[in-house]
């Protein structure tokens, strides 16, 4: 018999989100790193949601995961009022104007007993990220996290022992730097890291490995409306579709193309929209123009 795909949990933050840029202002409207990575997965495989909202921002949780293959079973309503962010967009990246997170002063995280799968601890508080990065260390089979640059400036102590604690780890070039990067590879070496993916907007990504360097360029023929969330979408498609595929070092190209082709699909309208209403189909197409972008570039 076949062995059992494992599973895919995202441990992250439900936000409510109040920004302004290019496509106008919107207020409170639904974000945060667990939303937007179950939105990418989904599209591919089941994913668990570990993650604290406030009863201010479950039913809008709900009808945006509705028909979606995401289980919510550790998706905590809480009275404290769900995580607030501000930020202001230019040039395609958010400015952090701070936020609200004392919903993090009454949740403790739970996680599923014996959990072996795969797991993305999403941004949000580096104290509570490193806390469910201790209850998956030892038993997920792969353990991710990603980096928000507000925290690594504000919490530098906390956010490096997140990085501590990763097999894999998501930063864009901000943060990479803030965490003191300066060559990829010597920092994946120095923090012990299975990978390391930098992300860098327009310029692409690229995955750092103890098997080389792997490249995706971004889909730089579509507009980008609001890149708030790409990251995210990206490491929920990426590690689906590697995860779907083996999880062999050979499938990461792929599973990275996948991943870009996520990411594109959700900067390409405002907020979660996009990915929400994204269909399997249309993510199939998408992930073909990236690859024609690349058979381009090479």
């Amino acid at each position: 018999m076949p062995e059992e795909t494992p599973q895919l949990l995202v441990a992250g933050s439900v936000a409510l989100d109040t920004r302004d840029g290019p496509f106008g202002k919107v207020e409170e409207t639904l974000g945060g790193s667990a939303v937007y990575f179950a939105l990418a997965a989904s599209l591919i495989l089941p994913v668990k949601v570990v993650a604290p909202v406030g009863v201010d921002g479950a039913k809008r949780v709900g009808r945006t995961f509705s028909g979606r293959p995401i289980d919510t079973e550790l998706l905590e309503i809480l009275d404290a009022p769900t995580y607030r962010w501000r930020a202001h967009q230019e040039h395609g990246r958010n400015i952090d104007l701070g936020s609200a997170d004392d919903i993090y002063d009454s949740w403790e995280p739970k996680l599923p007993a014996g959990f072996d799968g795969w797991a993305f601890v999403g941004s949000r508080r580096p104290d509570r990220q490193a806390q469910v990065m201790a209850g998956l260390l030892g038993s997920a089979k792969l353990l991710a996290a990603d980096a928000m640059l507000s925290y690594v400036l504000a919490r530098p102590p906390e956010a490096r022992d997140v990085l501590r604690r990763a097999g894999w780890f998501f930063c864009n070039a901000e943060e990479f730097a803030a965490l003191g990067g300066k060559d990829p590879e010597e920092f994946r070496r120095q923090w012990w890291l299975q990978g390391l993916v930098v992300k860098s907007g327009p310029q692409g990504l690229a995955a750092y490995t103890e098997f080389g360097v792997v490249r995706v360029p971004a889909l730089t023929s579509r507009p980008v409306v609001d890149s708030t969330g790409a990251g995210d979408a990206l490491a929920g498609g990426m590690l689906a579709r590697w995860m779907s595929t083996g999880g062999q070092p050979g499938g990461l190209q792929d599973a990275l193309v996948w991943g870009a082709a996520c990411a594109s699909i959700t900067i390409s309208s405002i907020g979660v929209k996009g990915i929400a209403k994204a269909t399997h189909e249309q993510l199939s197409e998408r992930v073909a123009e990236v690859e024609e972008c690349m058979r381009r570039e090479s």
